[in-house]
């Protein structure tokens, strides 16, 4: 007979804590708030989705987790230190940003892209450099060969793929997606979300992206948060978000698109 006494299993670390957060824009009396006072938290190894209507701030607080933007007010704290110090010693590298249309450098083949922030660290050897960028090319489902083509020559899920395997190059613990499956047909989106899946999976990934495509949310999703109002306003299972009552949530989840989404095996899937 189970322990009836035997204490809750203890919840998983945070990889983000977000509190009072502010994000303002602008000077004086044109200064304007994206953000009041929002809260968020991620935990090791879930898969959170960030929703929201346009203007609604999702990847401004992508860049406030990268330390690209700094709060007016509040704190942002990634994997133990405040995102704007993780710059400048190494530390950016633990964070991996799948940006969404690539950007990949065009003059740069795809193994100079993958390899770039290996070669900027300048502490590896050359061949060691290729041999990583090599690996993590392989892990994304592309072969040794695609390594001399240039972007210009990938096809759209290529693209994100060597998109991808730039963004693992320094093994980063959290890894921040903005829109993985957009400009992709749906057979190309159901396979990479394919592809995150068996590496969250594999290599025990935190993930944060900010996604439209109610698809790829349920594929992926292991919880989501709901920016309105210039906050998040729910934090939860895809299933129980859906029941959270506002017009958003109402008009996003409950429409023509979201019911098809939401239909098994979608929303049925246990996650």
């Amino acid at each position: 007979m189970a322990d009836q006494s035997a204490s809750p299993p203890e919840p998983s670390p945070e990889v983000v804590r977000i509190q009072g957060l502010w994000s303002v824009f602008g000077k004086g009396s044109e200064a304007f708030a994206v953000h009041q006072d929002l809260d968020l938290s991620v935990r090791q190894g879930e898969m959170l989705a960030l929703v929201g209507g346009s203007g609604t701030g999702k990847t401004v607080l992508l860049r406030q987790m990268l330390g690209l933007l700094h709060p007016a007010r509040g704190s942002v704290t990634v994997l133990g230190r405040p995102a704007e110090d993780m710059g400048g010693d190494g530390a950016a590298s633990r964070v991996g940003m799948l940006f969404q249309h690539g950007a990949l450098y065009s003059a740069f083949n795809v193994l100079e892209n993958v390899a770039f922030a290996l070669n900027e660290l300048g502490t590896l050897p050359p061949d060691v450099v290729r041999d990583a960028a090599i690996v993590k090319l392989q892990m994304v489902g592309l072969k040794p060969e695609h390594a001399t083509r240039m972007p210009a020559d990938l096809s759209g899920g290529m693209i994100k793929r060597v998109a991808l395997a730039r963004a693992l190059i320094m093994d980063p613990p959290l890894l921040l997606l903005d829109e993985p499956t957009a400009g992709l047909d749906p057979n190309g989106a159901d396979e990479f979300c394919a592809l995150v899946r068996e590496l969250h999976a594999e290599l025990g990934l935190t993930m944060v992206m900010v996604t439209h495509d109610l698809d790829t949310l349920f594929s992926l999703a292991t919880r989501v948060a709901v920016l309105a109002d210039k906050r998040v306003i729910v934090t939860d299972t895809p299933q129980k978000v859906v029941q959270f009552e506002h017009p958003f949530i109402r008009q996003f989840f409950q429409g023509e698109r979201g019911l098809r989404a939401m239909a098994p095996p979608a929303i049925a899937k246990d996650r």
